[in-house]
């Protein structure tokens, strides 16, 4: 008998065919509806049933495609999370669409217009208005044909016209991140009125441009894309980019054609202007687009996968994975990036996904499975044309900026996958292309150089957050993805097409589980980077902000809030030109950072520093409200009107800032107090004041909010003033008494607390010359004493002149008594025991500080409160609610929320949401009443 390893064994009778053993695990199941959705990205290309606008609001095509509803992230006020809202379907979308099924849908530039397509090629265009989840038609689909070869295949909408400041990177030299801002021109066409207008190509070849006139009705003109053959019109995809020489479209037609042309848009008159001369008719003449396209380039994609091509685009060897079953399932074009200086950009070029049909799970595993997609990618090149030599001689020179160009398109290395690619997108600003997988994972890559962000390789240069090493762990499987206004949050329809949220994560920690000081820095870099992105843009920056409570811890916040102060730049040091305050666009964006971060939940008391911030934001509103009313009253016509609510809101505030003013004396007088005994010895006097934590040391002390402060006493001296100086008649006249009485009966006249701040500023500025602190020096103590709420020794003299001099001196000069017994807990600022009771029972509108009625705590008045008429607005950021104005509603009122940006915003730039019934606190209450 032959032993086991005799060499005239075969192995395979003992074991049977290798060919047909089987041992590895069972084959992963493709999810659910995959193979539906690759028909579909074959099909068509607008077929995104998912988009985030750039302010906030997410829609979505329900599961039967019949309907949309929109959702949006809110922080929720009875624990502070951020989480999704619920769903506020379209209700009028069904009617305007007949019933046919919806294919695609996309927000505009500036996320207040949404585009819906349906499969029969008509378009309907929602626009928010004053709250996200407050979506009205704007444009019907009556004038639309029904008819499948109208059906869209790729649209844009045009950029609007204006210069953005935004930043390339940071870079870290000595130990501090350097950014890098830079002035970003706008790319054209534009409407000459400012109006949205939307690029479309159809499955026909026809271009459409559909724009909205300064009347705000929409027309559209259209064209026809010339091809080379009458077979070659029937499209599948197509892809739109702006660029400084006209708009780039890429096609590919049924024949698996790539075409490239280039659109010119030019509008008569060229610009608009409704202070023009009107025409014979009355009305003033809209501008009118003509379109001038010009065919440059056919790609014929027979040898797609057939062969290689090398950097030259000559022909090489055959492709290792020839399929002819590989179809496109994505088009785009992917713009240029600029240099480290912003000054010049790389060439755009067009990426194309073809994916393979998905593979039966009983292939022959000896065969290594073809990839599933594959990006196959060409750069686009533009070349001068030049006349033969011959024929030089014979032409006359002509002015260089009269050279024509050429486009060149030269095929570049392509990329595969063993899995599927789902969807492709430009997130942070066109800094990183995101790669969506069927399997959940999502993959970041250089638009530049198409290589791979899988942490940070340079940990002193960072320019996105996928750079720095963020990524997203995996989560459900979703075919439908879209990314949040920065790309730091993902929401995702899951197979049961329920939306979920994916968030960006950051372990800081090397691959050996030690944390790394450097991947820490570049986060915190990275994240700091994304919010001024977003806010020199003006988009939505929430997401960040929950990327940033969720990976950073609160005691290392402040570092990214002081980040974010150098990178706008916000010098907060406003002592020698207070007035430069009110005009820097930054400061409220950085002050609501600063805020929303030491929010907890609507009963807890805010961190100090975020107090200070949260206390500066409403400074702030009631300057700016103060300023326009009295400017209005200066201007007032007879034909006009007082607005109600405007003069409510005025009132409102008014009472808000005289309570105010008291408070800050009163927590004064009572910190004058407990330092008494400590004011003849110096050094004890120093460390108590480095350990104080008191908001209205830190408000006094702050030049920005000193600042805002004598803002205010401007505003109540001209409204102390305005009932004998303006013509008022009727309710203005009564609220003008009104506000006359409340402001001279104050228990601190209003010169003398304006002599208070004078004292307190010289002692200021004395305390800053004392130790040699020129105007740059002074910077440092005063960004530390606003983001950190730490007092820096240079201040300690200043205190001590507070507490020995001016406090004694204004006591005797108000009443003492009247402040004492005044009830602050409305203000919301206090810690004690009454504040919090009002914070559990009662709400103040934020807007017009006036208490709203108190809130039913009953569970089934809870239940019951959607079906209720009265309607609110609630800030998704801060959670404060604002009561909807009585109508009609006045010019007054509208210049009025227009001038203050309180239209879609809060005064502390959260973005409103409407609610029905009375203002709740979502039932928290009924849980902290327990503890």
């Amino acid at each position: 008998m032959p032993l086991i390893m005799d060499e005239s064994l075969d192995v395979d009778d003992l074991f049977g065919d290798p060919a047909s053993l089987d041992l590895a695990l069972p084959a992963p199941q493709p999810p659910k509806g995959l193979a539906q959705r690759l028909d579909e990205m074959r099909v068509l290309g607008c077929c995104q049933k998912i988009a985030w606008s750039r302010l906030g609001c997410i829609a979505y095509i329900s599961q039967d495609s019949l309907s949309v509803a929109v959702r949006h992230m809110s922080c929720n006020p009875s624990d502070g999370k951020w989480e999704l809202s619920e769903e506020y379907p379209l209700r009028q979308l069904p009617d305007i669409h007949a019933g046919q099924p919806l294919a695609h849908l996309s927000w505009n530039e500036t996320g207040s217009d949404l585009a819906i397509f349906d499969t029969a090629g008509r378009i309907s265009i929602f626009s928010t208005s004053t709250a996200l989840n407050n979506v009205s038609i704007s444009r019907q689909t009556m004038l639309d044909p029904s008819d499948d070869n109208a059906q869209v295949v790729g649209t844009m909408w045009m950029n609007p016209n204006r210069a953005v400041p935004t930043f390339n990177q940071a870079t870290k030299l000595n130990g501090r991140w350097n950014y890098s801002p830079f002035q970003r021109k706008p790319i054209g066409p534009f409407h000459p009125a400012g109006k949205p207008a939307l690029l479309c190509v159809t499955r026909a070849g026809i271009i459409k441009l559909i724009y909205q006139n300064p009347d705000a009705r929409w027309t559209e003109i259209n064209a026809e894309l010339k091809t080379i053959s009458q077979s070659d019109r029937v499209l599948t995809h197509a892809a739109f980019l702006a660029t400084s020489n006209g708009i780039l479209v890429v096609t590919h037609s049924l024949l698996e054609k790539i075409s490239v042309y280039r659109i010119e848009i030019t509008w008569t008159p060229p610009h608009w202007d409704q202070s023009q001369p009107k025409q014979a008719s009355g009305t003033l003449a809209f501008p009118v687009p003509a379109f001038n396209i010009t065919h440059t380039k056919t790609e014929d994609p027979g040898r797609i996968f057939k062969t290689n091509r090398d950097e030259t685009g000559n022909i090489g060897e055959p492709a290792p994975y020839q399929n002819s079953l590989y179809q496109i399932t994505s088009l785009d074009i992917i713009a240029g990036q600029p240099d480290h200086a912003g000054s010049s950009f790389s060439g755009p070029w067009i990426l194309a996904i073809y994916s393979s049909p998905i593979q039966n799970t009983g292939h022959d595993l000896r065969h290594q499975p073809p990839p599933s997609s594959i990006m196959v990618r060409w750069q686009l090149e533009s070349t001068a044309l030049s006349l033969h030599p011959v024929f030089e001689e014979l032409v006359q020179k002509k002015a260089s900026s009269q050279n024509k160009t050429k486009l060149e398109i030269r095929r570049l290395e392509d990329m595969s996958s063993d899995r599927y690619i789902v969807s492709v997108d430009q997130i942070e600003f066109g800094n990183v292309l995101a790669v969506t997988y069927d399997d959940s994972s999502i993959s970041f890559y250089n638009p530049k150089t198409m290589a791979s962000f899988v942490g940070t390789d340079d940990p002193s240069t960072v320019t996105s957050m996928s750079q720095a090493g963020f990524h997203y762990p995996l989560d459900v499987s979703g075919l439908y993805t879209c990314f949040s206004p920065n790309g730091c949050v993902a929401v995702v329809l899951d197979g049961e097409w329920k939306a979920r949220l994916r968030h960006m994560e950051h372990s800081f920690h090397t691959e050996g589980g030690l944390y790394d000081e450097n991947k820490y820095s570049a986060g915190i870099a990275a994240l700091a980077l994304a919010f001024c992105r977003g806010c020199a843009i003006e988009y939505n920056t929430d997401d960040v902000l929950t990327v940033i409570k969720r990976n950073i811890s609160p005691d290392a916040q402040n570092a990214i809030v002081s980040e974010v102060y150098r990178a706008l730049p916000i010098h907060c040091n406003f002592t020698t030109e207070p007035d430069k305050l009110m005009q820097h666009h930054f400061v409220p964006r950085c002050l609501s950072l600063q805020a929303a971060l030491g929010f907890q939940n609507h009963f807890t008391s805010r961190s100090l520093s975020s107090s200070v911030a949260w206390s500066m934001l409403n400074f702030r509103h009631a300057s700016i409200l103060f300023v326009y009313f009295i400017t209005y009253s200066k201007t007032f016509k007879d034909q006009e009107s007082y607005d109600h609510d405007v003069l409510r809101m005025v009132h409102g505030n008014v009472k808000w800032v005289l309570d105010l003013i008291l408070f800050i004396l009163d927590d004064l007088f009572q910190l004058a107090q407990e330092f008494e005994p400590l004011l003849d010895d110096q050094e004890a006097f120093a460390q108590k004041v480095k350990s104080t934590s008191s908001l209205s040391l830190t408000l006094v002390l702050s030049s920005m909010s000193r600042a805002f402060l004598n803002f205010i006493c401007r505003g109540l001296r001209g409204l102390s003033t305005g009932h004998t100086m303006f013509p008022l008649t009727g309710d203005a006249r009564a609220y003008y008494a009104e506000f006359f009485q409340m402001i001279n009966n104050c228990p601190v006249p209003i010169n003398i607390y304006e002599k208070f701040l004078v004292e307190l500023d010289n002692a200021v500025r004395f305390a800053y010359q004392g130790v040699g602190f020129e105007d740059n020096e002074r910077r440092s103590p005063e960004k530390e004493l606003l983001i950190n709420s730490r007092i820096p020794a240079v201040f300690v003299p200043a205190v001590s002149t507070l507490f020995k001099q001016i406090i004694p001196s204004t006591k005797t000069q108000i009443n003492q008594m009247a402040i004492y017994l005044t009830d602050f807990s409305w203000l919301g600022l206090s810690t004690d025991r009454r504040t919090e009771y009002y914070r559990r029972t009662r709400q103040v509108d934020i807007l017009r500080k006036i208490p709203m009625r108190r809130s039913n705590l009953n569970n089934d008045a809870n239940k019951d409160s959607t079906s209720s008429s009265v309607t609110h607005r609630r800030c998704i950021r801060c959670c404060e609610i604002s009561g909807e104005p009585s109508s009609p509603r006045t010019a007054q009122y509208y210049r009025l929320v227009l001038r203050m940006q309180l239209m879609k915003n809060c005064l502390c730039g959260g973005m409103w949401t409407f609610e029905a019934g009375p203002p709740q606190l979502n039932g928290a209450v009924q849980g902290q009443k327990g503890k």
